[in-house]
């Protein structure tokens, strides 16, 4: 500390390594430029002025200086020292303001009290706030004409307070508050330099907090680059599929052990699951991997054009066919064709798949020459073809040779530990393509994201993530979180298919929402209204992690 003076520093749980409040020796509070009326007075009343002058000119600079990159409760502890002395004030406090939710974080000093309550200080700064969030601009007063009520008892004895706005590019931050137990109010100039004050304060405020974020951030990479190290095989043989779960990583076994075959694949799954990337893994882990990998969407071709698509046509076999064109079973001889969304095929075309699949044979529309083709059909669906056998909508021989490997890939609310890594996945992409560096990923963010149930999978995902890259220009990720929680009101919840996992999300939430404390009376047991053994016997059997991840 400086001066020998000691810092007290309270803080919420957004920065838990703030240490508590001390008390600060008392500091004379005669007003600079008092002088008496002799000859040697004057002198020493220039004297003085000179020296407050120097004293805030020093003031700024180092203002200046813990803009740079100061951790955050150093800033806290340099401004407030700093500006109570040269202002010559009884008490000082900075606040840091998360929104309408209070102080983020509070440093206050007092020159003759302890307050040593961070609630009382934090309500107290709430109240100072108030008189100049609306009008950003600085307020000066009678302490009780700024503070209604709940005046932490040390600090009611303050006789004029001053409460000047921080603000970064027109956005409120904080404020800082000076004051004073004497009769003397803050004159019109020195209201003037603390202007000069703030602007430097919330510079370094915000970049103190950007320093913080950036520190922690580059802490969970370097801890999240040591445990990827383990999966660096994988990652290289399944290229595009991020993920660790354990649902993930059933399928990519699965992969592992069809690909060398020649058998058909089907691949079952939501929309958005990514179906097509574990077609594509597929295709490299086999035989055919030097070879073409065709795909096509069925449901994005009119019926009509869907068989010449497949199978190709002769010039002359319909109206616009001006020349002979190969199909996409033709493209893909001797490597891999995938279907996707093959239960829109349409029921009159599907006994001339079914032959091709067993028979691998077909014949071009308008020719009556049959082709012979060497190909691997990996299809994928998000239909139940099994239901559509029992209506008559899918030929049930076409099904069960279709249904010869089947592979369902889980949703994103199944692996909801996945979406972190997703997340810094497609930041990376997209920030790249846009020449944007973005280090900082909030914790919040994260959290409310593993939170949303994603009906539209990592598809939806992905695209968010694009939007949110486009509106962050800094280094920080600023995603639009509101838009989730309009989804999430609009959509009825309907991601849990199992007693088990609803058990399991039920559970997880009440966990989160105490902390990760099992036990007490603020614990998971008893929002749940169960015994800590009970909960701790249900945390293990539905594998319940015990800390955050």
């Amino acid at each position: 500390m400086r001066d020998g003076h000691s810092m007290n520093i309270a803080e919420s749980a957004i920065m838990p390594e703030l240490p508590p409040v001390c008390v600060l020796p008392q500091v004379p509070s005669r007003r600079p430029g008092d002088h008496t009326e002799t000859t040697a007075g004057n002198v020493d009343g220039a004297t003085a002025e000179l020296n407050v002058s120097r004293a805030r000119l020093e003031l700024l600079k180092n203002l200046s200086r813990s803009a740079s990159r100061l951790p955050i409760k150093d800033v806290l502890g340099e401004v407030t020292i700093g500006v109570r002395k040269v202002m010559r004030s009884d008490f000082a406090l900075l606040a840091l303001l998360n929104g309408h939710t209070g102080p983020a974080a509070v440093a206050a000093f007092d020159s003759a009290f302890a307050v040593r309550s961070h609630e009382a200080i934090a309500a107290f700064a709430q109240q100072l706030a108030e008189c100049v969030v609306s009008s950003s601009e600085p307020w000066t007063g009678a302490l009780d004409r700024a503070v209604q009520s709940d005046t932490p008892w040390p600090l009611a004895s303050l006789n004029w307070i001053s409460v000047l706005p921080l603000t970064n590019r027109d956005e409120f931050v904080g404020i800082l508050a000076l004051g004073k137990r004497d009769a003397s109010c803050y004159t019109t100039e020195e209201v003037d330099f603390l202007l000069q004050v703030t602007s430097q304060v919330a510079l370094a405020v915000v970049n103190a907090i950007i320093y913080d974020e950036l520190v922690r951030s580059k802490s969970n990479r370097y801890e999240e680059s040591e445990s990827w190290n383990e999966e660096d095989r994988r990652e290289q043989v399944f290229e595009g599929i991020v993920g660790r779960s354990a649902a993930l990583q059933r399928v990519l076994r699965q992969v592992e052990v069809v690909a060398p075959t020649d058998s058909g694949v089907l691949i079952l799954g939501e929309t958005g699951t990514g179906k097509e990337l574990i077609a594509r893994a597929i295709h490299k882990r086999s035989a055919r991997r030097d070879r073409p990998f065709i795909k096509l969407n069925c449901a994005a071709i009119p019926s009509g054009l869907l068989e010449s698509e497949l199978f190709g046509h002769e010039k002359g076999a319909f109206t616009g066919a001006i020349m002979r064109k190969a199909g996409r079973f033709e493209a893909a001889d001797k490597g891999t064709l995938f279907l996707d969304e093959v239960g829109d095929i349409p029921l009159e075309l599907q006994p001339k798949l079914l032959r091709v699949l067993q028979e691998h044979e077909f014949e071009r529309l308008g020719s009556t020459r049959t082709q012979q083709v060497d190909v691997r059909v990996v299809a994928a669906t998000h239909r139940d073809l099994k239901q559509m056998v029992a209506n008559g909508e899918f030929r049930s021989d076409l099904y069960y040779r279709l249904h010869v490997f089947p592979l369902p890939v889980p949703p994103l609310r199944m692996r909801r530990e996945d979406i972190p890594l997703l997340v810094r996945h497609f930041v990376d992409e997209y920030a790249g393509r846009m020449n944007r560096r973005i280090e900082t990923i909030p914790r919040q963010a994260i959290d409310i994201l593993r939170s949303y149930s994603w009906p539209g999978n990592v598809r939806e995902l992905q695209n968010f993530i694009e939007r949110t890259v486009i509106l962050s220009p800094g280094g920080v990720l600023r995603p639009p979180l509101a838009e989730l929680k309009r989804a999430a009101v609009q959509t009825p919840s309907s991601e849990l298919s199992t007693l088990e996992e609803m058990e399991r999300e039920h559970v997880l939430r009440a966990v989160r929402a105490s902390n990760w404390v099992i036990g007490g009376p603020n614990g998971a047991a008893a929002r749940l209204g169960m015994k800590r053994t009970t909960l701790a016997y249900r945390i293990r059997k539905l594998k319940i992690p015990l800390r955050p991840q």
